[in-house]
């Protein structure tokens, strides 16, 4: 049984950290202060991702159907393993198009002496003479944490989950942190088996992409940590795009080289399930704090739905497509990483 616990958070403070989302590596250090060694050794935790708090609709490849009025103030059910994204897609395609989507999904950054952070609220204003002329929509942050069958003296992770509400609640990421800034409220908590989750959609299918979550990391300064080359079942890797980022452990600095988040490549490998499941625990250095996060998705299925009749389709791989292999790098595919303890 592979159990992982999916948490939403209520930003409750002005964020002062990474624009795009709040990093696993700062999660993890705000949970280690609230949990005994034992756990800390074992606990891995997934980036967090910026979700408004609006009403929503199920996106079609989504077990359930319909709309819910504040959709993104909550978790929603988990079947199927499409459903485990819902809320991980920065796009955030569940907002409604009835509603201004983009005005939703769009921060308010406030500055603070010369200093940028984002508001923990959007205030939509109307036309004077509409009934109401102004409304207040929260942002929520979504993250999951499961646990490494790996660590050294973790002989049963699974009893470390789920952590406490109480554990959860009042964490404080970002800059500035002790002034008050980047406070998180738990506002929804549950654990899903991954074992019991419906993986026909991909079943079906005989040709798949990936789309890359979160950053995959290929250098990083970090002591200790592994370098890697771009998986071999990853295939049309020619143009990806590469972003430097940075982990922060107390005085040090550490900068880690990354292919960037939010691209899509075509899968090469012949055991799709198996690589969904490990892209959810994630793979290569520093899965731990929240890197390498992978969607496996039916290639016969666009991410941008409405892009279908545009340019004809999205993109196309398939197996017999796959690149050059890798020998060395081929552990990627069926590990769930190797990051530093």
């Amino acid at each position: 049984m592979t159990t992982i616990q999916q948490v939403l958070f209520e930003v409750t403070a002005p964020y002062a950290g990474h624009p795009y989302y709040v990093t696993g590596h700062a999660l993890f250090n705000a949970l280690a202060r609230r949990v005994d060694a034992r756990t800390r050794r074992a606990l891995q935790v997934s980036h967090g991702v910026f979700v408004p708090g609006e009403f929503g609709s199920y996106p079609e490849a989504h077990s359930q159907t319909g709309t819910a009025p504040y959709m993104g103030t909550g978790l929603r059910p988990v079947e199927a393993y499409d459903d485990l994204f819902l809320f991980r897609d920065g796009a955030q395609r569940w907002l409604l198009d009835s509603r201004p989507r983009d005005a939703h999904n769009t921060q308010d950054w406030r500055s603070y002496s010369g200093h940028h952070a984002v508001a923990p609220t959007v205030r939509v204003r109307r036309p004077a003479d509409a009934r109401t002329s102004r409304r207040t929509m929260r942002w929520y942050v979504h993250a999951y944490l499961h646990a490494d069958s790996g660590a050294a003296g973790s002989d049963s992770p699974a009893s470390c989950l789920p952590l406490a509400d109480n554990t959860l609640d009042g964490l404080r990421v970002g800059a500035a942190r002790n002034y008050g800034f980047g406070e998180l409220a738990l506002a929804d908590t549950q654990t899903v088996d991954l074992d019991d989750l419906d993986y026909s959609r991909l079943r079906e299918a005989d040709a798949y992409t990936l789309d890359l979550i979160t950053p995959y990391v290929l250098a990083s300064g970090y002591p200790g940590a592994d370098n890697q080359s771009i998986p071999w079942w990853w295939t049309g890797t020619d143009r990806l795009r590469r972003r430097v980022t940075r982990l922060v452990t107390g005085d040090e600095l550490h900068h880690v080289e990354t292919v960037d988040h939010g691209q899509v490549v075509g899968y090469g490998g012949d055991e799709p399930i198996a690589t969904a499941r490990n892209g959810i625990r994630r793979v290569g250095t520093h899965a731990k704090y929240g890197f390498g996060e992978l969607r496996v998705r039916p290639a016969s299925a666009d991410r941008v739905p409405e892009r279908v009749g545009v340019d004809g389709a999205g993109p196309r791989w398939s197996r017999a497509q796959a690149g050059h292999q890798d020998p060395d790098s081929k552990h990627a595919a069926d590990s769930g990483g190797d990051c530093p303890r």
